[in-house]
């Protein structure tokens, strides 16, 4: 894939990040990768420099999880620990916080979840019910989450609570640090039909009493502390997409330039090359968007990013989802084994579909943000 709008930097990420990938395949061992990854700076190369990161952005932690992605070993809690958590508290927790958690979110020695959806919220944060209120210095939480991603080999979570605006009385979100073995803090896993290896989670928060420094953020901040986590979320979900796609492009690419049936290579011929090709090009078309929003978060335009990372999202999905589907038709009856590793996509394609939001919530984002046709709901 071409890399022309990228710089000489980015390229040589790319190119290392890529071996790396190579070295461990499909079948990788998903400790054995994290821990290599987060001790080469990969995983940490979005977090400030004088916290043990890179001192880069989401242009490069994009890079890296893309590049896994193609090389058939995506590490998904990258979306997580170092995109969303390590972000927002980059952006917005105490110097204190920083030093506790950074250095451990840079180096992969540390892992932190994220938990925001809720069984009766779905995609509207507005219908957060995990409260926190204070009591004395500290804050008691009260609530639950669903599909949660990666909280049995996490250190803590970044829970989405709601507190009472003082003032209006309204219910406001804001951000909590929720160690794996606070007192009240129950998970269950979901039994997934999907076979990957970070498993999801419904938590449950029964009266977690949290010292005040749980807080990340100003507690008046709101929704501008979510988005600032969010965003990454959804450039990383393109990169997660765009990445998977890849990988089986390259399948079946490979398999259509030497699979004879006849005289001639199956890639030969145009019912088998065209398909191929159009999932090459929307591949492309949605890394470029996807770099776009990397561009424009990391450049401090929060607006801009939001409506680019969303259209990434959405693009690397669809792409995604194509590409997988249209390299399994070219693999025929191989296409399902487990040899040729493309059946598995299947399922796990449609995951950036429907998470973290769905492509119909994206419409929606699209419709009325940007076109400025009224709301439905």
């Amino acid at each position: 894939m071409s890399t022309v709008i990228e710089t000489e930097e980015h390229r040589a990420l790319r190119t290392a990040v890529a071996a790396l990938g190579r070295r461990h395949g499909r079948a990788h061992d998903r400790e054995a990768l994290w821990q290599e990854a987060g001790k080469l700076g990969y995983l940490g190369v979005n977090v400030p420099a004088e916290y043990g990161g890179g001192g880069g952005g989401m242009a490069e932690l994009s890079i890296v999880l893309e590049e896994l992605g193609a090389a058939g070993c995506p590490l998904l809690m990258m979306v997580v620990s170092p995109a969303i958590c390590g972000t927002v508290i980059a952006r917005f927790g105490t110097d204190a916080q920083k030093a506790r958690w950074l250095p451990g979110l840079a180096d992969g020695t540390r892992t932190m979840a994220f938990g925001i959806t809720e069984p009766d919220a779905g995609s509207n944060s507005h219908r957060i019910t995990t409260t926190a209120r204070r009591d004395g210095d500290d804050w008691v939480l009260t609530g639950r989450k669903v599909f949660i991603s990666g909280v049995d080999i996490a250190d803590a979570t970044l829970v989405v609570g709601r507190t009472e605006d003082a003032r209006t009385g309204k219910l406001k979100p804001c951000l909590f640090v929720v160690p794996r073995d606070a007192p009240g803090f129950g998970r269950r896993r979901i039994d997934m039909e999907l076979d990957a290896h970070e498993k999801q989670f419904e938590l449950t928060l029964d009266d977690v009493r949290l010292p005040a420094d749980a807080l990340v953020g100003e507690e008046d901040a709101g929704l501008l502390q979510l988005f600032a986590g969010l965003n990454p979320e959804r450039i990383m979900t393109a990169a997660f997409a765009v990445g998977m796609g890849r990988y089986a492009l390259g399948r079946a690419v490979a398999y259509a330039g030497e699979r004879q049936v006849w005289k001639a290579p199956i890639g030969s011929h145009q019912a088998i090359a065209h398909p191929l090709a159009q999932s090459h090009i929307e591949l492309e078309l949605a890394r470029l968007m996807m770099q776009k929003a990397a561009h424009l978060y990391d450049t401090g335009d929060d607006s801009g990013a939001g409506e680019a990372a969303n259209m990434a999202k959405y693009a690397a999905a669809e792409a995604c989802v194509g590409a997988v589907d249209r390299s399994v038709h070219t693999l025929g009856g191989n296409g399902l084994t487990r040899e040729f590793g493309l059946a598995s996509l299947i399922t796990a394609s449609r995951v950036a579909r429907i998470a973290p939001v769905s492509r119909e919530m994206i419409l929606n984002y699209v419709s009325h943000q940007t076109l400025g046709l009224p709301k439905s709901y």
